[in-house]
């Protein structure tokens, strides 16, 4: 492999003030033990566009035993590949060993629908051409502030370009997870998928029903929760994603293109609007505006042959989350809030005397009325009656704290946690 482009601070901008000080104690740590060590991945590519990162990760020459050679009060992890979690002041860092090349045939793949290859050390060299897209490959000596780039993806951030390392077919049939991932850095970053990249993604898409429904619904949270939600759906639609994580959705003019009922552009905005001010969300809502549109087609035959309007949301709602658990494993504690805000826009209904004070002591009417408020924006039938429950909780807002659900505590378990602690919510992973 040629030698890689090294980028100096000056070219590329990055005040060392700006690392996690954490971070950089850990890389001297190793390299002062005789070992190479970087911060790498998601947290340089965030640094050089300005950005804050979430978490900073390490790559080392050293192994985990070796790692933990030197921080022997590290924990070591994993099964298949070993990783060191190091904690440095308060700060939890995930130490990795490079990745080399492994010798398993292609075609055998892991529970969770990745390829699986042989995990052995390697080269950072082997590392960097081993991960998913060239700006998650560049590796940072926070020592002397040097970025090695051995995949050209210092200059694919300047283009604003994503492209992926190596055959991009082969690399989405390795684990077609990253279509989805592609997607999430388009909304994200405002990068451009360069034309190789995007090229198979339609051809590929289809493997995503091979992905466990628990793995997908991690990833439509990171896709919808972390602030670009809108553009996110836009990107989803563009590539031919959207109706292989809803398949429950009405097909569009395109293979993987959905029809999306106007209320989920409205609850999209809504929530990023939520995160940009600093406010909790919840994939439950989102999924009630995602699905909405299905569901009103199965509630009209069931009230056409004389059902009433309840009882036919309530079979339609339960037939359709069935339907749709199937590809998306969404947990209860969302679906079950889900469900409740559908049912409660047919209470919402209930605007006379005692029966109103009733709806406004259900546990979840304030999700509920979020959602009328915008399907009012789309159906001017509605906003009197959006109205009406805006002047009702001025009037009586006692009964909607008392109504508001309490968290249940959890019971700790003995002995330490495992893995970095998870941001508030429930966005699972690292947003890399």
């Amino acid at each position: 492999m040629s030698k890689p482009d090294l980028i100096t601070r000056d070219e590329h901008g990055i005040d060392t003030r700006q690392l996690c000080s954490s971070a950089t104690e850990v890389v001297a740590s190793l390299q002062q033990a005789g070992y190479e060590a970087y911060i790498v991945g998601g947290s340089v590519r965030d640094l050089l566009l300005g950005e804050r990162p979430k978490d900073f990760d390490v790559a080392t020459d050293a192994t985990p035993e070796e790692v933990k050679a030197v921080f022997p009060r590290c924990r070591l992890i994993g099964r298949r590949f070993r990783l060191a979690h190091v904690r440095m002041r308060g700060a939890l860092l995930e130490v990795a060993t490079f990745r080399g090349q492994g010798g398993q045939a292609p075609g055998h793949q892991d529970d969770d629908g990745r390829m699986l290859r042989d995990n052995v050390w390697g080269s950072v060299e082997e590392d960097a051409v081993r991960r998913d897209f060239t700006i998650n490959a560049l590796f940072m000596d926070p020592v002397n502030g040097e970025i090695r780039d051995y995949v050209g993806g210092f200059r694919d951030l300047q283009q604003r370009s994503l492209r992926l390392i190596g055959d991009p077919e082969i690399r989405y049939r390795e684990d077609p997870v990253r279509l989805l991932r592609a997607a999430r850095f388009a909304a994200k970053l405002g990068v451009t998928l360069e034309p190789a990249t995007a090229a198979p993604m339609a051809a590929v898409a289809p493997r995503l029903e091979q992905i466990p429904p628990a793995r997908l619904f991690e990833e439509v949270c990171k896709l919808f929760l972390t602030g670009h939600a809108g553009r996110t759906v836009d990107a989803l639609q563009q590539f031919g994603l959207m109706r292989y994580l809803f398949p429950v959705l009405p097909a569009g003019d395109d293979v993987g293109v959905a029809h999306l009922h106007p209320v989920v552009q409205r609850a999209t905005e809504s929530t990023d609007r939520r995160i940009a001010e600093g406010k909790s969300v919840t994939p439950a809502f989102l999924i009630a505006a995602v699905l909405w549109e299905p569901l009103l087609e199965r509630i009209a035959p069931l009230e056409a042959a004389g059902m009433p309007a309840y009882q036919a949301m309530e079979e339609a709602a339960d037939a359709l989350l069935a339907e749709q658990l199937q590809r998306t494993a969404i947990p209860r504690r969302f679906s079950a809030v889900t469900r409740q805000i559908w049912l409660n826009q047919l209470r919402l209904k209930r605007t006379r005397g005692a029966r109103a004070l009733t709806v406004m002591s259900q546990p979840r009417f304030r999700a509920a009325y979020d959602f009328l408020l915008i399907r009012a924006l789309d159906e001017p039938e509605l906003q009197e009656l959006a109205d009406f429950w805006t002047q009702a909780q001025q009037e009586r807002p006692d009964l909607v704290e008392t109504a508001a659900p309490t968290k249940r505590r959890r019971r700790r378990r003995g002995g330490r946690g495992r893995g970095r602690k998870r941001p508030e919510g429930v966005n699972p992973g690292t947003d890399t």
